[in-house]
């Protein structure tokens, strides 16, 4: 696993970074690696770090994280029995802020993709992640490739803005092979090579989604590349073997850094630690500086056809 570290000084210098560098950055992300900041670039004010450390949530198997949405300005996944109305409309602005952020950093800071992408979910993590009772499938201690039950990206690649905002503990991850190793484990074989949707399924899906059925029923809102990408998500985490033996390298992020990473390329987990924020972005794959590498395009390859 390649993950370039990159310090802070290095981009407060105040010149640009020339093209070379940022074309270089982002392939290295879009090729399954991780780029590290041990010192964050996105400063958040004292007293909303105050405040998000002082967050509790009940450990609720309903709910992994508190949900940002930006693009309906909403707030999910908080447990209104210890949140008071002043702790909510706080919680509100302070994820607003961060999202807000981290979306102009990475602006100027990726530039080769001239922000194609859209601005998904920023998620508040509190609980402990060591330990935590979750059923197979949504467990974050198993490695993983990452896809949306309920929200498919249509071959969009997923990027994932970290931040540890602990003050003393490490967050600790486990990675693996990237997808283009990963997904020959399991395709052909435990799973089926992708195939586009037949004319009837095509029909099918148009209807449903017209109607508002689609909102029901998840399969029917995903492309063929999202249904073998929610597959590929299921059968990792639910295959002992793999998990046992894969190769893994272990990652501890310190206090106070954060990293950003294409999960739906790199196999990840997270084993322990408490108090992070993140922010998705769903990232055109047309934008990518080498675009044979999002795995939209490997697995239209093995397709032999379109698959979103």
């Amino acid at each position: 696993m390649a993950i370039e570290t990159i310090q802070l000084d290095a981009l407060q210098n105040g010149s640009p970074q020339k093209d070379e560098q940022t074309r270089a950055w982002c392939a290295n992300l879009e090729a399954g690696g991780i780029l590290y900041f041990p010192q964050t670039p996105i400063p958040i004010p004292p007293s909303d770090l105050q405040f998000l450390l002082g967050q509790q949530q009940t450990g609720s198997r309903l709910h992994k994280n508190i949900a940002y949405k930006p693009d309906r300005d909403q707030l999910s996944g908080v447990d209104k029995k210890t949140a008071t109305p002043e702790d909510l409309e706080q919680l509100h602005a302070v994820m607003r802020r961060y999202s807000t952020s981290v979306d102009n950093f990475l602006a100027g800071f990726l530039t080769p993709y001239k922000r194609r992408w859209r601005l998904d979910y920023a998620s508040f993590r509190p609980l402990e992640e060591e330990g935590r009772d979750l059923p197979v499938r949504r467990r974050n201690d198993l490695l993983h490739t990452d896809a949306f039950p309920t929200r498919p990206t249509r071959g969009w690649r997923i990027l994932r803005f970290f931040h540890n905002i602990h003050p003393t503990r490490t967050r600790d991850w486990v990675v693996g092979d990237p997808f283009s190793k990963v997904v020959k484990v399991f395709a052909p074989g435990k799973l089926a090579t992708p195939k586009p949707d037949s004319a009837a399924t095509r029909t099918a899906k148009q209807l449903a989604q017209s109607s508002g059925l689609a909102s029901l029923v998840p399969q029917w809102k995903r492309t063929p590349y999202d249904e073998f990408m929610m597959q590929l998500h299921n059968t990792m985490k639910e295959d002992s073997a793999f998990q046992a033996s894969c190769n893994r390298e272990n990652v501890e992020f310190v206090p106070g850094s954060s990293w950003m990473v294409y999960t739906e390329t790199v196999p990840h987990a997270v084993l322990g630690g408490q108090y992070a924020l993140e922010q998705t972005f769903l990232v055109d794959p047309a934008a990518m500086v080498t675009p044979g590498s999002a795995p939209i395009a490997i697995l239209e390859k093995m397709a032999g056809a379109r698959l979103a």
